[in-house]
């Protein structure tokens, strides 16, 4: 649970320094940021996050902007806001929009990685598990045929659509680790941007060294993912005059 605390701290920690009280301090996050103007900053965002992960484990701290009218604040990664309409799940499409903010394949793969906590509703995939194809069972091909029964259950056709099922099936829902990566190489991955990190080649082969199999060097996901989310948070940041510290993250002052 510590591991996931730091983790979820890394990105509060830069969302907090996104507009500098000095117009000529350093670009970019640093901790000690605010150590002269607000010297407890960082520990007053540790404790806050602290808190609301012993309240609610499945959270993670992390939310990202969707279409207007549809944010919402348990929609907790870029490939959930992928299913959402006005967005696109294609790995192509991902890879674009992240390389245009400077991130690669590897910090793609490793901030999706961050299924490995938290959940979903049923209304972003329940399309995979009964309208996908127009033969056979009409299931997503790539999903696990010994799975499809599983996820079928969870979330019926036609049943409530926003019932939360857990991304990273198999392993408690508050624990950061590689399972995700495995579940993806055996077709049970929850969303299907999740998936095509395996299918697609181009990003298979690093979710594979995240998993460290097939003789390749081993990536270790809780240092990768402290650096993709560290360097994201860093794109576009305003500093010295530039922008406001908005007193609700969701809105503009």
């Amino acid at each position: 649970m510590e591991s996931v605390i730091l983790i979820t701290i890394v990105l509060m920690y830069s969302l907090l320094v996104m507009t500098s009280t000095s117009a000529q301090s350093q670009q970019g996050t640093r901790v000690g940021f605010y150590l002269r103007t607000c010297p407890r900053a960082e520990s007053i965002v540790r404790s806050t996050v602290e808190s609301h992960f012993r309240s609610d484990p499945t959270s993670r701290g992390l939310t990202w902007a969707v279409p207007t009218g549809r944010r919402d604040g348990r929609i907790s990664s870029a490939s959930e806001a992928a299913n959402l309409p006005g967005f696109t799940d294609s790995i192509d499409d991902q890879k674009l929009k992240f390389a245009a903010k400077g991130l690669t394949p590897k910090d793609l793969v490793t901030l999706v990685g961050g299924h490995t906590i938290g959940t979903t509703a049923c209304q972003f995939f329940s399309y995979r598990l009964y309208n996908f194809t127009t033969t056979g069972n009409g299931a997503d091909p790539t999903i696990n045929p010994t799975f499809l029964p599983q996820l079928r259950a969870l979330c019926p056709q036609n049943g409530d659509g926003t019932r939360r099922i857990e991304l990273d099936t198999g392993t408690p829902s508050n624990r950061f680790d590689t399972a995700f990566f495995t579940n993806l190489r055996n077709g049970k991955g929850i969303l299907e941007s999740d998936q095509k990190l395996w299918t697609d080649a181009s990003t298979r082969t690093i979710v594979q060294q995240f998993m460290g199999i097939r003789g390749l060097l081993g990536l270790s996901f809780g240092v990768e993912f402290g650096r993709s989310m560290v360097k994201m948070s860093n794109i576009g940041i305003k500093t010295g005059t530039e922008g406001e510290i908005r007193k609700v993250c969701s809105t503009i002052n």
